[in-house]
């Protein structure tokens, strides 16, 4: 049986119906450069060919900027999948993305302390 909303792809006995990699073609590594932070934005462009449901459903998400990580969690997908869906829509025009804010400086204090203020706050 479907889960609600998840359509055909998850079953809630068996799990995921479709392999990871069948999503991306096989293929494992994206074309634009993407990490967990990255952030991605639709730029109305529609795309031209055959975009996968994943596809669109990235594309949906992605109407204000998200991050990549976050797109992940929605789709239900691993992150490397992910990233290769999301580069497949920056080579047709359909989105842009952008650096994080601390790209030059990953190892920001105020970050840090904001992660670890988040993880505090879960236990």
């Amino acid at each position: 049986m479907t889960a609600a909303g998840d359509g055909p792809w998850l079953d809630d006995a068996a799990g995921r119906l479709v392999r990871p990699f069948t999503v991306s073609n096989g293929r494992t590594r994206p074309t634009v450069a993407l990490d967990l932070v990255s952030q991605v934005m639709a730029t109305g462009a529609t795309p031209l060919g055959y975009l996968g449901p994943e596809h669109a459903q990235a594309l949906e998400r992605c109407r204000v900027p998200v991050a990549v990580a976050e797109v992940a969690a929605h789709l239900r997908l691993p992150v490397a999948v992910t990233k290769v869906l999301l580069a497949d829509l920056v080579d047709c025009g359909a989105l842009t993305t952008k650096p994080p804010a601390f790209h030059h400086n990953p190892t920001d204090r105020a970050l840090l302390e904001a992660v670890l203020d988040g993880l505090r706050r879960q236990l």
